[in-house]
């Protein structure tokens, strides 16, 4: 049996009932941006973020109604047993009675230092604060699901060529049955081989399990029970290229702190902590409030007047202005205003060690990414050597002038190189992808 008839059975026989199997199950095929909007869908840390904008809009609404009136109402029955004072007549009298009240009141802030001006601005930056954290976890949430993304690629690529060794292995190993039987190599050549294809099928099944771990992995990311539900879309695909690199560091650096979620979180929490400050000198200022409230009472008596004559008789009304001016509460105002003068500055010393932090990240970012072009092309050439060198092994070995040792040493070497450039490929192809997101560039993955 040639070479030729031996994969088209292999073929036939392996890779045709895998794919009737995969085309009749219900397996979702999810690209990256699929995988990213589920991610961000699903994570419960993502949900907890929005429920503290939630809570966010809730202080504004808050924050509002302290510019409305307090508006409250009240009522009362009571039953007096024995000696008591009936209130409409103002006397003491032994005697079971009954008595309604009820009246309502209206509070309204005229003055107060202007607390609720500057509570409404910070309920304001609040908001935009809460928006910017979520944005920014989400952010994070795309970074993680993208290198997973990638991760399966990878070991899906590893998988294929060590599945591919593994049947160029046993075709090897009938080629080398074969040429004992012709008599041209020693029985002993076979042994070579055979430890070979046992080594070669412990890579498979290692390949196998790190393809599932890595699948494990991006399901845990999307909340999926069931690993084996799902296949990432783009399988094959050109390695990108980019024109980040035309740009220095600084460059990259100063674009993304005009878009950053991080950097416009740690501006917005700086103005909450100014915001503070005006909030606690505003405690130092006089307030004043007006109030005005109605009040009436109904006796209930065999010999009193009727409900609307007793209504209208014992109605009171009462309405003013109240002035409160701070004098000296124990100097809890006057601390309350160093506190946030030190938050402020622990706020501004916090954003500028996130800048620090961005530009330390953008540095390692693109210095990364030029050590993985260069050891990516390194390892391009070498693949290519090595290619070469084991498809003239190979001729060598076929004709009987090489050793099998020599034929494996030479075909292990090779596939070293395949996957060591594998390697090197999803590595650079991931570090572009970081230092582009920092330059304001989508997530996207460059299918063929």
């Amino acid at each position: 049996m040639n070479l030729e008839m031996m994969i088209k059975k292999y073929i036939l026989f392996t890779i045709l009932p895998i794919a009737s199997v995969f085309s009749q199950s219900d397996v979702r095929i999810l690209s990256l941006q699929e995988c990213v909007d589920m991610a961000i869908e699903k994570n419960i840390s993502i949900k907890q973020s929005e429920l503290g904008l939630k809570d966010s809009q809730i202080n504004k609404s808050s924050a509002i109604g302290n510019f409305l009136p307090s508006i409250n109402a009240q009522a009362q029955h009571q039953w007096n047993i024995g000696l008591s004072t009936n209130f409409t007549t103002n006397l003491l009298e032994t005697n079971t009675t009954q008595f309604s009240s009820m009246g309502a009141g209206v509070g309204l802030d005229v003055y107060n230092g202007l607390s609720n001006v500057y509570q409404l601005h910070r309920a304001n930056l609040q908001i935009l604060a809460s928006k910017y954290q979520l944005d920014n976890m989400k952010d994070d949430i795309s970074l993680m699901v993208a290198n997973a993304y990638l991760q399966i690629m990878f070991n899906s690529e590893i998988l294929k060529v060590q599945e591919s060794q593994l049947e160029l292995t046993k075709v090897e190993l009938l080629r080398t049955q074969d040429l004992i039987d012709a008599g041209i190599f020693s029985p002993k050549q076979i042994f070579e081989i055979e430890a070979n294809l046992a080594s070669q099928e412990q890579s498979v099944i290692q390949a196998e399990n790190n393809y599932r771990n890595a699948k494990l992995n991006l399901a845990q990311l999307l909340l999926i029970d069931d690993f084996e539900s799902f296949e990432i879309a783009n399988e094959d695909f050109d390695v990108p290229f980019s024109e980040i690199l035309e740009n220095n560091p600084k460059e990259i650096y100063n674009k993304s702190l005009t878009f950053r979620n991080d950097i416009k979180l740690g501006e917005t929490n700086i103005s909450i902590a100014e915001k503070d400050i005006q909030l606690s000198k505003a405690q130092l200022q006089p307030s004043i409030s007006s109030f005005y409230s109605f009040n009436s009472r109904i006796a209930y008596e065999d010999n009193s007047a009727g409900f609307n004559d007793q209504f209208n008789r014992n109605k009171g009304q009462t309405f003013g202005l109240q002035l409160n001016v701070p004098i000296f509460n124990r100097m809890q105002t006057r601390n309350n205003i160093k506190r946030s003068e030190i938050n402020l500055e622990r706020t501004k010393y916090q954003f500028e060690q996130d800048k620090l932090n961005l530009e330390n990240t953008v540095n390692q970012s693109y210095n990364d990414l030029k050590g993985a072009i260069k050891f990516y092309e390194a390892s391009s050439k070498t693949l290519i050597s090595l290619k070469n060198a084991f498809e003239d092994t190979t001729d060598r070995y076929r004709l009987g002038v090489l050793s099998s040792f020599d034929f494996i040493q030479a075909k292990q070497r090779y596939e070293s190189a395949v996957s060591e450039n594998i390697r090197a490929k999803f590595d650079y192809i991931f570090k572009l992808k970081v230092l582009e997101f920092y330059f304001g560039i989508p997530l996207t993955i460059p299918a063929d």
